[in-house]
């Protein structure tokens, strides 16, 4: 066998040195936001950072070393790295998390600071910026959005007045089967946004099992790309 020149081998050395760093940037990392944990994932150089709110006990129960045990399924959990892999800096919140908090942190590592919450997750994310947090962008998927998407609870009941709004991205599947976040709840939250909020609406996936779980249309299922290609690319 040929035996490669040196200079072949130390530039193949040295682009190895570049991958290996390049994963310790983007590896999970447990870190406490608030007083409370939350899993990071931090590139070398991001563009925007986002907030992740998983959808229902909205428990992700971080460990020591960014691993996440608890809403594996989870639509945001799932694609968690996909969000880092498009430049951003990730953040996933455990239901304990103060969300203005997470802003200031997430704020301290790179604008603009994007919440992307789904399903229960969003009745967290209405109560956080009930509370004060001011997000420069908010992404709804598969939200308890109002009355008419089944659930008294809702964005707009929590936040009260459109004005608390930042600019919003309502992402929803069409055949959305959960009785707490029908299709018909999303034209009326955006007639009520004043103009803060636009839809993108999704069609196809599969749907398995329970209709207001993570294998539904209700979690997008098939379509993760999808999702967080709007979800990263809403200005």
């Amino acid at each position: 066998m040929t035996k490669a020149p040196v200079w072949v081998l130390r530039i193949a050395a040295f682009l190895t040195l570049i991958c290996f760093s390049n994963s310790i940037a983007i590896a999970d990392e447990t870190v406490s936001v608030g007083g409370s944990r939350a899993v990071l994932i931090k590139p070398a150089s991001p563009r925007a950072s986002v907030i992740l709110m998983p959808g229902g006990s909205g428990a992700i129960n971080p460990g020591e070393h960014g691993e996440i045990n608890g809403l594996k399924g989870n639509q945001l959990v799932r694609t968690r790295s996909a969000y880092a892999a498009r430049g951003l800096a990730v953040l996933v919140v455990d239901a304990s998390v103060d969300l203005s908090s997470a802003v200031q942190y997430m704020a301290a590592i790179k604008r603009p600071v994007t919440v992307v919450a789904t399903s229960r997750g969003t009745q967290r994310a209405a109560e956080g910026i009930a509370r004060g947090a001011r997000p420069d962008a908010l992404v709804l998927t598969s939200g308890f959005l109002s009355a008419e998407s089944g659930s008294g609870s809702n964005v707009m009941s929590i936040v009260g007045s459109p004005s608390a709004l930042p600019r919003t991205l309502v992402i929803h599947h069409r055949n959305d089967g959960c009785k707490f976040t029908a299709p018909a709840g999303v034209v009326p939250f955006v007639k009520w946004s004043a103009g803060r909020a636009r839809v993108a609406w999704l069609s196809g996936g599969r749907n398995d099992g329970d209709p207001c779980e993570a294998r539904g249309y209700h979690g997008f299922n098939g379509l993760d790309g999808q999702v967080v290609g709007l979800a990263t690319g809403f200005r």
